[in-house]
């Protein structure tokens, strides 16, 4: 399996280095996110060995499990993302265990990951997700609640805010891919002068991640073309 996982994230990068060359940037601009959600332990070692360290999780308790399994064996040096939708009853967890939160989009959520962050662990670096694809089913807020979510998030002490995510529609064209792409770095350097540490810009997955890499994403993520289709019955 290893070998199959190595492969896999040679051709992601192989993409990623293409889509970075049609567009005049350098390949380290972008970087890459596992996304593990559902996969078990011993594929995030496979793609640890391959020299990946940024994996991506959306289940909570699925997730704190690995998380700490993988401490105990001593790895360390993983930065732990936390990319799904966020439920109030599960902040506890998320604050105390990820490194980086994607998905922050609501006030009430950005009061508790701050309440409920440990001292000892530092300040937790957070995204606002913005919901650029329009779809009332999509999670993130609108672009009209940023300004009051960033001047909330940026005094909260436990909490530092590094970028904006956003997920496209689907099955948007390509044409839909780059306006809602570009609309999202453009709103990221509306508010990059007063908020400097709004740098990141967490967009694209497989199947749009040329568009996205040419509209300025800092990290594209991926799970399916790493790990294989999603295994849901292992969801927490």
């Amino acid at each position: 399996m290893q070998n199959i996982i190595s492969e896999n994230l040679a051709q992601v990068h192989a993409q990623m280095k293409a889509a970075c060359d049609l567009c005049s940037r350098t390949p380290e601009s972008v970087h890459l996110l596992c996304v593990s959600k559902t996969k078990p332990i011993s594929m995030i070692k496979d793609a640890y060995a391959a020299g990946e360290r940024h994996f991506g999780e959306s289940y909570a308790l699925e997730a704190v499990d690995k998380i700490a399994a993988l401490k105990a064996e001593g790895f360390n040096d993983i930065v732990w993302h936390f990319i799904g939708p966020i439920q109030s009853n599960k902040t506890k967890h998320i604050a105390a265990h990820f490194d980086v939160v994607e998905s922050v989009d609501r006030l009430k959520i950005i009061e508790r990951l701050n309440d409920q962050r440990p001292d000892e662990c530092g300040p937790l670096k957070i995204m606002l997700q913005v919901n650029i694809s329009h779809e009332e089913q999509k999670q993130g807020c609108e672009e009209e609640e940023l300004p009051q979510l960033l001047a909330s998030a940026s005094s909260l002490p436990k909490l530092t805010v590094i970028g904006l995510m956003g997920v496209a529609r689907i099955d948007a064209s390509h044409e839909e891919l780059l306006a809602s792409f570009n609309r999202l770095r453009e709103l990221k350097e509306r508010y990059n002068t007063q908020y400097p540490e709004l740098q990141e810009l967490s967009m694209g997955m497989t199947h749009d991640l040329e568009e996205a890499i040419a509209a300025g994403s800092t990290e594209v993520r991926i799970g399916t073309a790493i790990f294989g289709e999603r295994e849901y019955h292992h969801k927490a």
